[in-house]
């Protein structure tokens, strides 16, 4: 069993990496013609970008499916839901939270959100194949943060008597 959820966490903090190649390698390569919509304003809810969130769930849906039917290939049931589970958090994070498709109340308060966040909106200010930065999607570089705002120290204003 630990097995098994070792391989579900581990194939989570994968795909990041695989997801930030697809992003600055595919998308914003031979597969911008995909990608560009999501880059521009368009109608309609839906993007040709979603198309990517297809490939990856047909991947998943294959993994599982191979994993059930073929008993010495199990292990991709559990490979198959760790990239379901990355799907969700991304999902949530950058359809819901970031881009408000779907529209919910979230708090984003939080430094981590913060951070994701504006290393997103700064991906997104460049509406073009070359130039943009930030291609991750759960995690940013500290680089992204805001600078903390601190109170400024008090100063006397008057003078002392020498």
């Amino acid at each position: 069993m630990l097995v098994n959820v070792a391989l579900v966490l581990g194939t989570f903090l994968f795909m990041e990496g695989v997801a930030w190649f697809t992003h600055k390698y595919i998308m914003h390569g031979f597969l911008w013609n995909w990608h560009r919509d999501h880059h521009n304003h368009h109608n309609g809810f839906f993007e040709v970008n979603d198309l990517f969130a297809v490939v990856f769930s047909l991947t998943a849906i294959g993994m599982f499916l191979a994993g059930v039917a073929i008993p010495e290939l199990g292990f991709l049931t559990w490979i198959g839901a760790g990239v379901t589970l990355y799907g969700l958090f991304y999902f949530i994070f950058h359809d819901v939270i970031v881009h408000r498709r779907v529209k919910l109340k979230v708090d984003t308060s939080g430094r981590y959100m913060q951070r994701i966040m504006r290393a997103h909106y700064i991906h997104h200010k460049v509406h073009t194949r070359e130039g943009a930065e930030a291609f991750g999607f759960l995690y940013a570089p500290k680089k992204y943060d805001r600078p903390i705002k601190t109170a400024k120290p008090e100063t006397n204003s008057k003078s002392t008597p020498a």
